[in-house]
């Protein structure tokens, strides 16, 4: 797993049967290739692991909980098939959620922007602090969010997913976001998000092993056609940042930080 703070890491922490995965990124905790991987890893390991009951998401610092994808990163991409393979990356972190045997929770103190909204819309229950607005920015990118998309849809609907997706340049508050259901909770601060978290993982990680795979695979019913629809999604966005128009964007959005 990545190691060095500048480029981002991966770290795993186990509490008693309840597993803490935290990525984390210098800017805003946005997500390049590297870090999708290992979070797509370490997701599959520890929610293959029998000793963990329960997985929990977060990320680091305590401002932006994911900027989305990287900028950086996205600015170099010269060919569709780069963009396919860096699209993928979200879809395969996507469907490590979706497929592992095990509860996933979402522990969310800031901001969720792009790709970051479709992680906590994947979780399958998700926590957050009153400052953590919501925003799908893809489409001011000249992009579109087509691999978060589905996730997006399926926890908040079709009709506050496209309120995000066609309005991209405006924040959502936490209070809409948890009216449209993509927050479960919304707490005042950290203090109190780590409290209801650890007290929502440890009563999970007591639960029935059994009937917790069970309803985790009954709430997940009708999305086994997501291992191919988000790779075809993401060959979407592959080919669509590569136009000039997005180009251009992302070179503006580069030099402004």
């Amino acid at each position: 797993m990545i190691v060095n703070p500048t480029e981002g890491y991966v770290r795993v922490e186990r509490r008693g049967t309840v597993s803490h995965i935290e990525f984390f990124h210098p800017q805003s905790n946005s997500l390049p290739s590297a870090v999708l991987a290992d979070l797509t890893k370490a997701i599959h390991d520890e929610g293959q692991n029998p000793a963990v009951h329960v997985i929990v998401l977060r990320s680091g610092g305590d401002r932006v909980f994911c900027g989305g994808a990287s900028f950086a990163e996205l600015a170099s991409i010269r060919t569709e098939a780069q963009g396919l393979a860096f699209f993928s990356g979200f879809a395969r972190v996507i469907n490590a959620i979706r497929t592992v045997p095990k509860f996933v929770v979402g522990r969310v103190q800031g901001k969720a922007v792009g790709g970051g909204v479709g992680l906590a819309c994947a979780v399958d229950y998700c926590i957050a602090t009153q400052h953590a607005a919501v925003k799908l920015s893809e489409l001011a990118v000249g992009i579109g969010p087509f691999v978060v998309g589905p996730a997006v849809e399926r926890k908040m609907g079709l009709s506050a997913m496209s309120q995000l997706a066609i309005d991209a340049t405006e924040f959502r508050s936490a209070a809409w976001a948890q009216q449209h259901g993509l927050y479960a909770q919304v707490v005042d601060d950290a203090v109190a998000l780590d409290a209801a978290v650890d007290a929502l993982a440890e009563r999970l990680a007591s639960q029935s092993v059994e009937a917790t795979v069970a309803l985790k695979q009954s709430l997940w019913q009708g999305t086994e056609h997501w291992g191919e629809l988000l790779v075809e999604r993401a060959a979407i966005s592959g080919r669509l940042v590569r136009t000039e128009e997005a180009q251009s964007r992302i070179r503006i959005l580069l030099s402004g930080r």
